[in-house]
């Protein structure tokens, strides 16, 4: 039987002066983010992506007309026998684009095809697979309704309903709505510029060669994959020297263009960096401790009229903290008007998993199915904030509660799946 995580004893309910909750961080830059402002109407093949700035009213009723559901034949429901059966001439055919031009008098049918427009004198269809045709005339059996297998004119939409709202973002169901109701075009929020860059004379570009002490500039990798997953446009302004000059000026640079900026590393406490003393002097920047494992330094304001975004320097903690924060605060500058806080589910986890209580912790974890096909959860194993390979693994969060301590095989944990994953 599975059980839920135990509350710890470690009196851990109490935050550290100066310490948010993953939730107090999320609602807070949230409550300081809108849209941009500029707006622009589009043509639908190249609106994908992007967020309605106004609502989207219907000019025309879905369907236009009554139309068939089936394959089969089209009747009045004054021929339908209440027992027996019945015998109707075959008039004309009809077709979805080439209606049938007549009236279908008492005593005949037509035949018709899935889409095409019920005839007059018609109301009700036929499944070809519940009649007989004898040369001109078919056989029907009793037991059918009155207006079966027929759609309606507005059964699904009517001319005048909201279809759409302004801060809804258009996925391929939403451009293929618009298009079934003829509208060639939308308005729209313009996407957000992101400015990104790193810092740091450790840093070296991959496919160049490392001197003593430098790595490899992977984080700016990783929100260039994350910024282009979320569809705003980028900006991406390499590494930047570790110089005073260098740094400010990649600050004024980012701002004057763009709509955001995000970075990694340089926001915690004793950063032998240029990062926090430039943003001191430009912007108006709140440095956060959150209580959150990995991931706990966070820098959030505005930087010349830009959004800043400071992430952690840890490689899997940039990922963290960016999925979290900076994507859901990315997505209101968009201009989505409802941001959900992530999918979570609740599964069992598959094994034992480790973890000392004081801070929500968001391990690595793979969303998988039992022999028996049931839904479990397990570690992808090292959980340390510097360690990438575990990140690539997993497809999802396995979000451990502050106050919890370590839980055992069975005990139901919240997952957060990565997108895609359970579809």
């Amino acid at each position: 039987m599975n059980s839920a995580i135990p509350p710890s004893p470690c009196g851990c309910d109490e935050l550290p002066p100066g310490t948010l909750t993953v939730e107090q961080a999320r609602e807070r830059i949230l409550a300081l983010v809108s849209p941009v402002t500029e707006t622009r109407s589009l043509p639908l093949f190249e609106a994908l992506g992007h967020v309605l700035a106004e609502n989207v009213v219907s000019p025309v009723n879905v369907p236009p007309h009554r139309n068939s559901a089936m394959d089969g034949y089209a009747v009045r429901a004054a021929d339908l026998p209440a027992e027996g059966t019945a015998r109707l001439a075959v008039v004309g055919s009809a077709w979805a684009g080439r209606p049938w031009p007549g009236e279908v008098a008492p005593g005949q049918c037509v035949r018709i095809m899935t889409g095409a427009e019920v005839p007059a004198g018609a109301d009700t269809v036929i499944m070809q697979e519940h009649t007989e045709r004898e040369g001109d005339e078919i056989v029907i059996a009793s037991g059918h309704q009155p207006g079966q297998n027929v759609r309606q004119p507005g059964e699904d939409i009517r001319a005048g309903d909201t279809v759409l709202e302004a801060g809804q973002r258009l996925r391929a169901a939403e451009l293929a709505l618009l298009a079934s109701l003829g509208v060639p075009e939308v308005m729209v929020h313009r996407k957000p510029k992101v400015a990104f860059f790193s810092t740091g004379d450790e840093l070296v570009a991959p496919g160049g060669t490392l001197g003593p002490g430098q790595i490899y500039d992977s984080n700016r990798y990783a929100i260039y994959g994350m910024l282009r997953e979320l569809g705003v446009e980028l900006l991406d302004l390499g590494v930047i020297p570790d110089t005073r000059e260098a740094v400010e000026q990649a600050f004024h640079d980012a701002a004057a263009q763009a709509d955001a900026i995000v970075t990694s590393g340089g926001v915690s406490v004793g950063d032998a960096d240029y990062v926090k003393e430039t943003l001191d002097r430009l912007g108006k920047v709140d440095f956060w401790k959150i209580a959150m494992k990995p991931g706990k330094p966070l820098a959030f304001g505005e930087v010349e009229g830009a959004c800043f975004f400071g992430l952690p320097g840890n490689p899997v903690s940039t990922l963290v903290t960016f999925y979290q924060f900076a994507r859901p605060a990315l997505r209101r500058l968009m201009g989505e008007r409802d941001i959900p806080a992530p999918l979570t589910i609740r599964v069992p986890a598959a094994e034992p998993l480790k973890k000392r209580p004081g801070r929500t912790d968001f391990q690595r974890g793979i969303l998988e199915r039992d022999a028996e096909g049931e839904l479990v959860v397990r570690s992808v194993g090292q959980q340390a904030s510097h360690i990438l390979s575990g990140m690539s693994r997993a497809n999802c969060f396995i979000v451990l509660p502050r106050e919890s301590g370590g839980v055992d095989a069975g005990t139901l944990v919240d997952v957060q799946p990565f997108e895609g994953v359970l579809s």
